[in-house]
Order: structure tokens, then sequence, then C-alpha cells
């Protein structure tokens, strides 16, 4: 019976872990394909008959130029992987946390279960 116990209880753990790790990287491959996405730049149709204009940079400013007063083209797009970035380190605390909340109650049931076996004088 005992023995019956401890493989459900380490089939429930196998399958609580494999779950995390499933979740992680379904998360990681989001996170991988939306960064390719926004890395890609559009590209022109091949088939059509559109011309591809390339513009020259301007020249740089002289003297000391406000950040304010930047063209948008030179600021870097960080916030969204900045969000990207603590939604996943929230995502992987909160699993930390759900995973020690499991834990802490089977040994608390383990623990009921043994003082209740101790105050029926040790029998099963």
């Amino acid at each position: 019976m005992e023995q019956g116990k401890r493989e459900k209880v380490k089939g429930k753990r196998e399958r609580g872990q494999g779950a995390v790790l499933a979740l992680a990287g379904i998360l990681c491959s989001l996170f991988v394909i939306a960064g390719s996405a926004q890395a890609q730049p559009a590209r022109p149709d091949p088939r059509s008959n559109e011309e591809i204009v390339i513009k020259q940079p301007p020249s740089p400013p002289e003297g000391f130029v406000p950040a304010g007063k930047l063209l948008a083209r030179e600021q870097l797009p960080a916030a969204p992987l900045v969000i990207a970035a603590y939604a996943v380190a929230w995502v992987v605390v909160f699993g930390y946390l759900w995973s020690i909340w499991q834990r802490v109650g089977r040994v608390e049931r383990e623990l009921a279960d043994v003082s209740r076996r101790l105050g029926a004088g040790g029998r099963r």
C-alpha cells in the first residue's frame, strides 16, 4: 500500500515538473518567434514592378542635439524587450512559488499521516 502511494506522489511530481517545463518551452518559443519577426525588415514582393528607392542618411548634426530632437529611427525599441524579460522573470518566479506551495502541502499531508499513525499506536 505504501509503495503505491509513493509511486502516485512521484507520478504527480513528474507531471508537475513536466508541465512547468512545457510551459517554459512554449514561452521561450513564443519570444524567439516574436523577436525574429520584429528583427526582420519588410521585403518588397519580387514579382511587383515597383522600384526600390534607397535614401541616403541625413548628414550628422553639428554640435549638441537634445535627445528629444533625435530622429525616431535612432532610438532603440527596447520597451517590448524589457516587457518580455520581466514577463519571463515573473512567470519563473510564480512557477517556483507554485512548486514550493505544492511541495509544502505534500509534506504537511505526510506529517499529518505520520502523526495519525503515531496516535493510533503505530498501526497501519
